[in-house]
Order: structure tokens, then C-alpha cells, then sequence
């Protein structure tokens, strides 16, 4: 079925595959449109436009819906209908993937002709994000174009319009996969409907991203990076009790015994001193501070001391620090540098949660308290003063795991299974 399937056996499948969706192209055109600009239109290539672009939607992604509705339960019912008629009709074809070393002018874009387009123009009917034109063309026409934005923006990757190797990575994540997938999510959805209050900020690991809601509404929604592989953030339940301006980095636990203590052997079998390097300081078991040059690294264990870096322009904590009650050592913070939030791929931390835009969540998360309007947020991240603030409502919060659903107006959104939690192999991770 996959690789013997000639001209009328793609155009049978597709056909009978859109006939399949419940769901109207219009209605994904009305949640597609509330993304604005696209980024590079036909004719227009360049790598330097096309990253400023990357670098401008992922780091300030659109509101969109809210993750977590009640209103997103039947969607995603009907998406997981409408999958199980895709499988029973044997799937999509798979796209060939551009050669490792393809230069963006040779991979397919608007205004080419080849013939993979047409397997294309089927994969984008089968899932709805095509509903014009000739299904047996090999031209990449504005209709595919717009459909493989349209994709691309609801599977989680920058709305391009440029067929590169991510894109087809996760157009090739097979329909059993995608289905499977979307009856793992509903019952993780199902779980959290009924808790999230009125007002709550959700991390969603998986799309990289922190919703404010609001009466189930989102009021802003920010690009975050979240814990690598290895270092998984942690799933939990809590609520934002205090934020810390210009805060003192106490050094968790992973950070020390992986990375501090790594670092500081390599650095003094060369003669230098990790601690002075990064501003460091270390305390013995009574709160003393310990001469760094007199640590012998070879000897340090993971409990031999505590660490702390002072409020600064290399503190990675950045200006605000926002806090929870757990038992995994976790926080969401500012960060110093903000180059990974221009990134599609943004698992890189410890574990902790670094929040773009910080401060507008720190407003929205006082917004009842006299005199934490955004002035005074920014001039505390202009003066660098150290200050501890309690949250007079502290506001819920949701670290979840969800890498498929359905929005209410019937789009269906899939994100990278990051930490292979879904039990669908790598698949499902490897774009």
C-alpha cells in the first residue's frame, strides 16, 4: 500500500479520506488565520528571511485556543474517528525526505514541479490541510503552499510554507501512530479538564510553550524552553506563591552533580578555576564560604557543599525567578539569553522552565496587587534591585504531557513526543 501505489490509487485514497472528515477546511482556515503573517510568500526564498521569520513566530507565538477545554473534548473524539477511517484505509504514502545535505533552494518550495508533489497534495488531503485544486498535479501551486503552512503551524513547527526535512519527518509519522497517539492524549485530557480553575498558567512540555488563562480563555501565550531527554521536566500540580526579582541561583542538584562538578575537574586539571569563571560561590555545611582554590574537585561529591551565584548579568535565573511548592527542585525563570526562544526546537534545560517575556506573566500574575504594573516590573529588571514578592492569589499551575488534541473549532494539533511517553516508538520524536 505504501510504496507500489500509483497515480489512481494516491487520488482514490485522498478522496475517500476527505470524504472520511467530519470537519470543515473552513473552520481550520478560521484558526489558521488567527496566526497572521506566514513568513515568506510565493517567490520569496532567502535563508536570512526565513530565520528572522523562524526566530520572530517562535518566539512570540500566537494566542490561539486554550490547551485544556471542555469545548476541545468532542474535537478530539471526533479526530480520533476520523483517524480510525484513515488506518482502515491503509494510511498515507510516505514522502521521500530531502538528502541530508540539501540546500534550502533544492528542497520543494512554491513555484516547483516535481513529481513528489503529487503524493504531497494527497498526505495534505488525507489530513484536511488541502481541499483545492488538482490532486494529480506535480505543481507546488499557493493551494499546497498554503496547506503546508497550515500543517506546519498546527503540528507545531514554524508556518514556512517550505517543504524541509522536519516537516516531512513529521508528515511521515504514520496514521496508526498519529491514531494511537490521539487516544493516549484524550484520556490525559480528560484528567485535566476538570481541574484547571479559572485562572491558571499551563507548560505544556511537549509544544515548548506557557499559556496565562482566564476564564478559559488565553490572555497570552509564551514561548518556553523545557528539560532535555535526559533531564525531563516533571509533570505536576501546583500553585505560584512568590516571584523573586534579581534573584540568588542556588544550584540544583542535577546542575552540580552533571554539570558544575564535571566542569570543575576538567577546568582544574588545566590550572583554572571553575568557580571564579562563572561567579560562583560555595558553602560548607555551616553556611561558611569556602576559599574555591582550596577545593580539591577530584574529592568534591555531589553533598560536599552548596552553591550560589549573586544577582547578575551571567545569573541564569535572568531578572525574575517564579515559584511553586514541588518536590522536584523545579522553578519557571528569566534567562540572560534569550537565543533558544527563537528556536522550533526548545528542550535544552535541566528541568526548569525558561519563560520568554517573563515579565508580562509576572504582571498578569499580580495583576490585583497595587502597584506591580508593568513600569514597575520593567524598572525592577532595569535597576537590578533584589526583591521577594508574595503573590496575594497565588494562581494555578500545570505541568502537563500532551502531544495531540483538538481545538473546538475542529483543528487537530500533534507536538513532538519528546520523552517518548506516548509508546509509540521515536517516530513521533525524530523531527
Amino acid at each position: 500500500m505504501r510504496q507500489g501505489l500509483g497515480r489512481s490509487g494516491l487520488l482514490l485514497i485522498a478522496i475517500v479520506a476527505v470524504m472520511s472528515l467530519s470537519h470543515r477546511a473552513d473552520a481550520q482556515d478560521q484558526n489558521w488565520f488567527q496566526f497572521g503573517p506566514v513568513g515568506p510568500g510565493p517567490g520569496v526564498s532567502g535563508e536570512s528571511y526565513d530565520r528572522e521569520f523562524i526566530r520572530e513566530w517562535e518566539s512570540n507565538p500566537p494566542k490561539g485556543f486554550a490547551t485544556i477545554s471542555k469545548a476541545n473534548i468532542e474535537p478530539l473524539k471526533a479526530a480520533i474517528k476520523r483517524y480510525t477511517d484513515i488506518v482502515a484505509q491503509g494510511g498515507w504514502a510516505p514522502l521521500p525526505l530531502p538528502a541530508p545535505k540539501a540546500r534550502q533552494d533544492e528542497l520543494l518550495q512554491a513555484g516547483m514541479s516535481e513529481p513528489q508533489v503529487m503524493v504531497l497534495r494527497a498526505r495534505l488531503m488525507m489530513s484536511g490541510d488541502l481541499r483545492e485544486g488538482d490532486i494529480a498535479s506535480t505543481s507546488f501551486d499557493s493551494a499546497v503552499e498554503k496547506a503546508v503552512k497550515r500543517y506546519q503551524a498546527s503540528n507545531g513547527l514554524t508556518p514556512t510554507g517550505l517543504l524541509d526535512k522536519r516537516t516531512v519527518a513529521a508528515l511521515n509519522v504514520p496514521a496508526e501512530t498519529r491514531l494511537k497517539q490521539l487516544k493516549i492524549n484524550l484520556t490525559r485530557m480528560q484528567s485535566l479538564v476538570g481541574a484547571v480553575a479559572k485562572k491558571y498558567v499551563l507548560v505544556n512540555i511537549p509544544a515548548a510553550q506557557i499559556e496565562a488563562v482566564e476564564n478559559g480563555q488565553i490572555v497570552a501565550r509564551y514561548a518556553g524552553v523545557v528539560g532535555k531527554a535526559d533531564r525531563p521536566t516533571p509533570l505536576l500540580q501546583s500553585s505560584i506563591t512568590d516571584l523573586n526579582f534579581n534573584p540568588v541561583w542556588r544550584l540544583p542538584p542535577t546542575v552540580i552533580s552533571e554539570d558544575l562538578i564535571p566542569r570543575g575537574r576538567q577546568m582544574q586539571a588545566k590550572g583554572q578555576d571553575v568557580l571564579q569563571k562563572f561567579h560562583i560561590d560555595a558553602y560548607d555545611g555551616s553556611g561558611k564560604k569556602v576559599d574555591s582554590t582550596k577545593i580539591n574537585w577530584a574529592k568534591v561529591s555531589p553533598g560536599t557543599y552548596t552553591y550560589s551565584q549573586q544577582p547578575g548579568k551571567e545569573n541564569p535565573l535572568g531578572f525574575l525567578k517564579i515559584n511553586f511548592g514541588n518536590s522536584h527542585s523545579v522553578y519557571m525563570h528569566d534567562t540572560p539569553s534569550d537565543r533558544l526562544f527563537g528556536r522550533n526546537f526548545r528542550s535544552a534545560s535541566s528541568g526548569c522552565i525558561r519563560v520568554h517575556n517573563i515579565e508580562h506573566l509576572a504582571v498578569w500574575l499580580m495583576g490585583d496587587q497595587a502597584g506591580w504594573n508593568a513600569h514597575r516590573v520593567t524598572r525592577m529588571k532595569e535597576t537590578g534591585e533584589r526583591r521577594d514578592v508574595r503573590v496575594k492569589k497565588p494562581v494555578q499551575l500545570h505541568f502537563v504531557y500532551l502531544t495531540a488534541w483538538a481545538t473546538e473549532d475542529g483543528v487537530v494539533q500533534f507536538r513532538r513526543d519528546l520523552y517518548l511517553r506516548d509508546g509509540v516508538g521515536e517516530v513521533a520524536a525524530a523531527y
